[in-house]
């Protein structure tokens, strides 16, 4: 990908918009963090005729507005190129494709770094026993040579994502964790290549390979799950992607691509398929799969004059539509813009180690460079002295440890959370975890399993029972698959018809039996999908008063004692589904969840959420239905159940298997472990360097004690991330432990 010069051509992509107001949209290349994000926008918005500038980080996508006219885009352009950035405008193919490509280079870096550190790592093991045993000076020159041959390539192959975004911090005028890595790097790999050369007895080659190496998959790993986060928006959108049925005046149908339909228009939308616009039926009954909306696995009824919404799903028969929205208007890219508005909140999130960074690299470098001029000036020992004591300063400091600080802890609760059926999928999320004090649940496949069966209230004949299920196997409505798993084995009769919408009939020697809605088995009062009751069926049959079946959602096994644990750890809990508000109060009181709301679309949720942020709260959202994707994006850190849509397991920063909650409560415990431990890591890497600067910037440290410095820094750290393997064993209030008794003994068990 290369770099958009100021004096590009961009006027072919500005487009207009009411107010004199322009509109860009450009790729941005070289895209790491939260501060890149910042830099940006804080660099346009000191420019007078900037009025929206707006950059996400996991599409790289920068929202550009600005007052006047479009021969200005290339200037704005400039300034984005001027921090170092690559620029370009924005093309969806163009991203995937480059983020493929990267993705390969770092998985190709991360494969020469590997085997270059083994390698390496084995040579330096023969030199250090080859000297316990008086090893001969040609014998060990020879094996620095070998190691030279096979470092020094690697570290230029695979050095190149860390050089190429410390040029582009320097050029920028910033520093970022990068800059001091590959300082560190090239100034190891060029000191041991010196010694090499003067037939030195210690060379640093296996700290700077290895070092590449596992930095170098945490790139990788963060370079995936941003990925992922892209794919999510990529997702819904493809929900309302597909050639349109367009009916003319006279019925006549034409296929046309979404782009071309026009409000106004009629449309039809057949059996199975998914609605393209939105829009208001005017011909046909149907149910229509709406999850994507409300989260809720019950079909909708729909019949004339109903609206319906790009992305749901047509289930049991062709309808006609008048289209109300299409494209950019519809309710669908409504979600889509939410999520990434959410997402591009939480892309300003700096992660520790850059924070770190901003403080350290200038230190370091300032007093390697204190060091030269003071030994230049105040000893008679000559530049070069002064420029190798400079040299130890930097190769002393090398930020081995404070470079693994945090990868070493991710990869050692990832591999713990993993055991346990998580999967951590953002690089970031441990430190967003270990910050929440709020816990938002969605009700239907979260809190509970999202399998609909009968109410355990249910008084309904076992006779009458038997009849319903031998109808309902003819559906595959949801609430008939529920029936047919109550009362398993029961024959389905012939002459059974299905009337979309309505529900299920037959005609028999007495008479016609149904199955189905209120209004379609003739009972009087509202509520076809249940009202306040919860989802029904409704039997009539002739001579016997009609039969109502309840349905109702299992909460999750442990759902009572998860929520129990997180309260009395001093989370505040809250309650948002997309249901009926009387299904969501009976969850939330058995539950104990005091804080709750019902009938909330993606938007409700997605702004409540911002109201708890507004009022400084952290929020973990759980959450799995297409419809809680804004919300998963919008809150600080979010996780799904593996049961979730794609969509919303894209949308999350990890996601967790099997029935119970248990895992929600050990993703905060890990958290707030890992990052006690991360501090330490970075407390003991300062610790080491307050010892180890001094005697540098003195003159008295050799080559070999910056050696092993530099080792046993890095392996402390390790070992110190290696404690989080083990299970920590904390005595708790006895309430606190019995409630979380059952779910980890269930999970143990699981």
């Amino acid at each position: 990908m290369t770099s958009g010069a100021p004096t590009a051509d961009y006027s072919a992509y500005v487009a207009a918009e009411p107010g004199g107001r322009q509109r860009l949209h450009l790729l941005v290349e070289g895209l790491h963090c939260g501060g890149c994000v910042a830099k940006i926008e804080r660099a346009l918005a000191r420019r007078p005729e900037v009025a929206e500038a707006r950059v996400n980080l996991s599409t790289r996508r920068l929202n550009l507005a600005w007052r006047g006219g479009p021969e200005r885009a290339a200037e704005l352009a400039g300034v984005v190129s001027a921090l170092g950035f690559g620029v370009m405008p924005f093309d969806p193919d163009r991203l995937a494709s480059a983020d493929e490509a990267e993705s390969r280079m770092l998985l190709r870096s991360m494969a020469v770094a590997g085997f270059a550190a083994g390698n390496v790592m084995l040579l330096s093991v023969s030199v250090w026993a080859g000297h316990a045993q008086d090893m001969g000076p040609a014998t060990r020159d020879l094996l620095h040579w070998f190691s030279a041959l096979i470092a020094m390539p690697a570290i230029v192959y695979a050095g190149q994502p860390f050089f190429r975004s410390a040029v582009k911090a320097l050029r920028g005028g910033g520093l970022n964790m990068d800059v001091p890595i590959s300082l560190a790097v090239l100034l190891a790999t060029g000191m041991s290549l010196l010694e090499t050369l003067r037939g030195a007895e210690h060379t640093y080659f296996d700290s700077a390979v290895t070092l590449l190496f596992f930095l170098l998959i945490g790139r990788y790993l963060d370079r995936r799950a941003r990925g992922k986060a892209r794919s999510a928006a990529e997702r819904l959108l493809a929900l309302a992607s597909g050639a349109v049925t367009v009916l003319d005046e006279h019925g006549r149908q034409a296929s046309l691509p979404p782009d071309r339909v026009r409000p106004g228009m009629t449309v039809l939308v057949a059996a199975g398929a998914r609605i393209p616009i939105d829009g208001i039926v005017v011909d046909g009954r149907s149910d229509v799969d709406a999850s994507a909306i409300t989260g809720e696995a019950v079909p909708v009824a729909v019949a004339p004059g109903a609206t319906v919404f790009a992305g749901t799903l047509n289930q049991s028969a062709a309808v006609k539509l008048t289209v109300s929205a299409v494209g950019e208007g519809t309710l669908l890219a409504e979600i889509v813009r939410l999520m990434e508005l959410s997402e591009q909140r939480r892309a300003r999130y700096v992660a520790l180690a850059d924070r770190v960074a901003r403080l350290y690299a200038p230190v370091v470098h300032l007093l390697a460079a204190a060091t030269f001029l003071g030994w230049l000036l105040l000893s008679p020992v000559g530049w070069q002295p002064a420029l190798l004591y400079a040299v130890a300063v930097l190769i002393v400091t090398c930020p081995c440890a404070l470079g693994l600080a945090v990868p070493a802890v991710q990869v050692i609760a990832s591999g713990r959370l993993m055991r346990q059926g998580i999967l951590l999928k953002s690089a970031t999320a441990l430190e967003r975890l270990a910050t929440v004090d709020t816990v938002v649940f969605d009700k239907t496949g979260t809190l509970t399993t999202g399998q609909l069966q009968i109410a355990p209230d249910a008084r309904t004949d076992p006779r009458a029972l038997r009849v319903a299920a031998g109808l309902a196997g003819a559906s595959n409505h949801p609430l008939a698959r529920a029936l047919v798993r109550a009362a398993p084995g029961v024959p389905v009769p012939d002459g059974v018809t299905e009337h979309p919408g309505q529900g299920l009939a037959r005609s028999g020697p007495e008479g016609e039996i149904r199955l189905g809605s209120r209004r379609w088995c003739g009972v009087a009062g509202d509520g076809d999908a249940g009202g306040d009751h919860g989802p029904e069926l409704w039997l009539a049959r002739p001579g016997s008063p009609p039969s109502r079946i309840g349905f109702s959602d299992r909460l999750r096994p442990d759902a009572a004692a998860i929520v129990a644990t997180l309260k009395a750890r001093g989370l505040h809990v809250e309650l948002l589904s997309g249901d009926r508000p009387a299904a969501t109060a009976r969850v939330a009181a058995e539950l104990g969840i005091a804080h709750w709301a019902a009938a909330r679309d993606p938007a409700a949720k997605q702004a409540r959420l911002a109201e708890l942020a507004a009022e400084g709260r952290r929020v973990l959202m759980v959450g799995d239905g297409l419809n809680d994707a804004p919300a998963l994006a919008a809150a600080a850190v979010s996780a799904s159940p593996a049961s979730a849509s794609d969509i919303a397991q894209t949308a999350a920063d990890a996601v967790f298997q099997g029935e119970r909650l248990a895992p929600v409560a050990e993703l905060l415990t890990v958290a707030h472990r890992a990052d006690r431990l991360v501090r330490q890591n970075f407390a003991l890497s300062f610790g080491y360097n307050a010892i180890a600067i001094p005697l540098a910037v003195a003159g008295l440290v050799t080559p070999l004690i910056a050696a092993i410095c530099m080792s046993a820094s890095s392996i402390v750290v390790v070992l110190n991330a290696l404690r989080l393997a083990k299970g920590h064993r904390r005595r708790r209030p006895r309430a606190t432990r019995a409630a979380i008794a059952a779910p980890r003994a269930a999970l143990s068990k699981g």
